[in-house]
């Protein structure tokens, strides 16, 4: 039953998982959890240019969700708007003009379930060598510049009297993030890709003691949500992508029950 591409759909969920634990962490600390849905919302206009050009749709939603993560940057720098204000702004128009753009392309007719829900039954062997090279890429960068990153990230001002240019470190982390979600596209989809980031590193930080410690354990957990989403899809005939997030929410809802004994 287990044929080679339900091998490469572990594969390709893997190496999203990977990545998605640790990052998602930092999307936990910062409060970042709408940033998730803003870039997985500008992916749609990736996808809608990806088609209108002509070019490959992983390579069109990287450059578009790039491009929104750094004009959030800037925008929220100059304009003075609050950051929830700037991302559903972004996260509207975006989606919008994904839509639109889509809808003028002549002759287009595509069905865009798996681009918002994922396909990763339908992974190629092009597809895990991206995966992979992404996951060996952002999870290097993330170990070189980690003690520096989670300064920035606990208390910004005081990254920045010792020197560490904690906006310096905010760009790139963004820039990881934006990345990401483009790649995971083939596996849960834009729309639940926020899901997998988020739900893992929540569940990860009720029974870790250190940001390390609960990188780690989010790595775990992200892998054990899309093994087990897989299989859940296997024996229940039922999506891969949203049945990766409910494996998610299921291993984050046993988190729950060790503190609630010891409140009892």
């Amino acid at each position: 039953m287990l044929d080679d591409f339900f091998g490469r759909a572990i594969l390709a969920a893997v190496g999203v998982a990977a990545m998605a634990g640790p990052l998602g962490c930092f999307v936990v600390w910062r409060r970042m959890a709408y940033f998730g849905d803003t870039t997985a919302h500008a992916a749609l206009l990736g996808i809608g240019l990806g088609i209108m050009l002509g070019i490959d749709l992983t390579i069109g939603v990287a450059a578009v969700t790039v491009s929104v993560a750094l004009l959030l940057l800037v925008m929220e720098r100059r304009t003075g708007l609050a950051l929830d204000t700037l991302l559903g702004i972004l996260a509207h128009t975006s989606l919008a003009l994904g839509v639109i753009v889509i809808a003028l392309t002549p002759g287009l007719r595509v069905d865009l379930t798996s681009y918002l829900f994922g396909d990763v039954l339908a992974v190629s062997v092009t597809d895990l060598a991206v995966i992979f090279s992404m996951a060996l890429m952002v999870l290097t960068v993330l170990a070189v510049i980690w003690r520096k990153l989670v300064a920035a990230t606990m208390d910004e001002e005081l990254a920045a009297a010792e020197g560490l240019h904690p906006a310096r470190y905010r760009i790139v982390f963004v820039l990881l993030l934006a990345l990401t979600i483009a790649v995971a596209m083939k596996v849960v989809g834009v729309l639940l890709i926020t899901a997998l980031l988020i739900i893992p590193a929540a569940a990860a930080r009720r029974v870790s003691v250190s940001p390390e410690q609960m990188a780690l354990v989010a790595i775990c957990l992200a892998i054990c949500s899309a093994i087990g989403g897989l299989f859940l899809s296997l024996y229940l005939d039922t999506p891969s992508g949203p049945s990766i997030v409910i494996a998610a929410a299921i291993i984050f809802s046993l988190s729950l029950l060790p503190l609630g004994l010891k409140q009892r």
